[in-house]
């Protein structure tokens, strides 16, 4: 381990023409290339990972329910939400836009969507 330290040290030393210089002959010399790793490496490091990085949270939003679909949004909404009663989840249907769950896995907020739209409401997840 002790030279490979060395080794560092003396490389630490080059500048930057002559780091370029020694990669393309160890590229020459062993038969590859350093651009693939550096290209892959450079997403990792950069402000570009969290943009590829899929959504795993999402709210589900009660944008509206009809009047006549009322009663059966607020048992949808009762169903989705545990623990709620009937009077907090009447408000939450009147007081529409309103979200019903925040933080929610996919799977649940895709089968809350399904349940409040089966009532006739309309929601967005986001």
């Amino acid at each position: 381990m002790a030279d490979i330290g060395n080794l560092v040290e003396e490389l630490s030393k080059l500048t930057v023409i002559e780091a370029a210089d020694l990669v393309k002959k160890l590229e020459e010399k062993w038969g590859v290339t350093a651009a693939a790793p550096v290209a892959a490496a450079a997403p990792a490091a950069g402000a570009a990972a969290p943009v590829a990085e899929a959504k795993t949270t999402f709210d589900v939003i009660l944008i509206s329910a009809p009047a006549d679909k009322k009663i059966a949004t607020i048992k949808a909404v009762r169903e989705v939400k545990a623990g709620l009663g009937l009077a907090e989840a009447k408000a939450l249907v009147e007081g529409a836009p309103k979200p019903v769950l925040e933080g929610a896995p996919k799977a649940e907020a895709d089968e809350a969507r399904k349940k409040l739209e089966a009532a006739g409401a309309k929601v967005e997840v986001k």
